[in-house]
């Protein structure tokens, strides 16, 4: 693993350890309306958190691209701002190596025409359309600049990708002159679409927690299990978005974790352009908390989400609970609740279609602890190994998620 890897490594334990020691103050969802719908496929996603403080410099933000296509447009997020937030100057190129770009891709986004946008607290704006064409994988580096930023950033902490921040660095530059130093976090870029080569090609968004936030898979590689799903749908010109934040449940806010997934629904899911699809995975964070929820209340949760996700048109692929005996918080009770639940995501017929990650992870010989080789080393997250046999098990139900 490299130095910064590393360091994006220990920034993600860093993370994990204090959730729960208490954080500020968990900001609103933003209000209905808020987040305006871009045109096309989102192509790439990052659920957006409250970042540490906005500041004066610059940002070289790196992202994997799922779906390639043309008129990319980005979405730039003040969720968690408690003022206006400016940003003067945009610009979206493919990375060459680290923070430089390759020659002549670099181009400046508008927003209604304009180089700048002011984006309300609260609220988030997608830019232009952006004329040619994005290849299918390709690594994009959106560049921004935030004179006077002050406040609550808003981001996305655990990224496990090397960004770069820059004071007076040039945003529409090629080279890497000026931007340093590293960061392992995503600043107020949090979506990005295209209009896909495929015409009838739409997009999959993973809704979860840690685990689809790919804690556990190597930083720097793309290893999360949306990635691996990504390559796995390429063919089809799929799109896939990870709305997965570290430490997430499903009903219970959470200062470290964020809301809920039933409140963050719309803002992450259904707000993104071109979704057909939804994998609900998480509920062990619900499960195995100190105010647990019971099978019953969990599997309501999910009940809500399809619900909603339903009447938004989209199918819905529901997901068993991993096992994680050997993690601090595992009991019996903890255990019953996660098999109740398990089982009734196989059987209930609540959701369209169902991929079986318990069946995918779980030793044979102890079904109630992950398989050795699958397990990143504390018994709850999986592996570079095991985020592919997340994403084997979601692939086929993606694929034929029918309403």
């Amino acid at each position: 693993m490299s130095g910064r890897g590393r360091a994006c490594r220990a920034a993600a334990v860093l993370l994990l350890t204090l959730a729960g020691q208490g954080t500020p103050a968990l900001a609103a969802i933003p209000p209905a309306g808020a987040t305006v719908r871009g045109s096309g496929v989102v192509t790439w996603a990052a659920s957006a958190q409250r970042t540490g403080v906005g500041a004066d410099r610059a940002y070289r933000l790196i992202v994997r691209v799922s779906a390639g296509g043309s008129d990319l447009r980005v979405r730039l997020s003040n969720a968690y701002g408690d003022r206006p937030l400016t940003v003067d100057s945009a610009h979206a190129g493919l990375q060459a190596r680290g923070a430089a770009l390759k020659q002549g891709s670099n181009r400046a986004l508008t927003f209604d025409g304009d180089r700048a946008v002011t984006i309300p607290p609260g609220h988030a704006v997608w830019s232009d359309p952006l004329p040619g064409r994005v290849p299918a994988g390709a690594r994009l580096a959106v560049s921004l600049r935030t004179p006077g930023a002050r406040g609550p950033a808003t981001g996305h902490e655990m990224a496990l990708t090397t960004s770069y921040l820059g004071r007076g660095a040039d945003t529409a530059a090629d080279g890497a002159s000026g931007w340093a130093p590293a960061t392992c976090s995503w600043w107020y870029l949090d979506a990005v679409s295209v209009r896909p080569e495929h015409p009838r090609a739409g997009a999959v968004v993973a809704l979860g927690d840690s685990i689809t936030d790919g804690w556990g898979s190597t930083p720097g590689l793309d290893h999360r299990w949306p990635d691996d799903l990504a390559r796995r749908l390429r063919a089809a010109g799929t799109g896939v978005a990870n709305a997965g934040i570290s430490g997430n449940r499903v009903l219970t806010d959470d200062d470290d974790g964020g809301p809920g997934a039933t409140r963050r629904l719309e803002r992450d899911v259904l707000s993104q352009p071109g979704v057909r699809t939804v994998i609900v995975y998480e509920g062990v964070n619900d499960l195995k908390a100190r105010d647990k929820a019971s099978a019953a209340e969990l599997l309501a949760g999910y009940r809500e989400i399809t619900h909603r996700a339903h009447e938004a048109g989209l199918c819905v692929v529901g997901t068993t609970v991993a096992p994680f005996k050997g993690w601090l918080q595992w009991s019996p009770d903890t255990e019953a609740a996660r098999r109740e639940v398990n089982h009734q995501v196989r059987t209930g017929g609540d959701f369209d279609a169902v991929a079986d990650i318990d069946r995918a992870l779980r030793d044979p010989r102890d079904p109630e602890r992950l398989r050795p080789h699958l397990d990143a080393g504390d018994h709850l997250h999986p592996d570079d190994e095991g985020m592919r046999a997340i994403a084997g098990a979601t692939a086929p139900a993606s694929r034929d998620c029918r309403r």
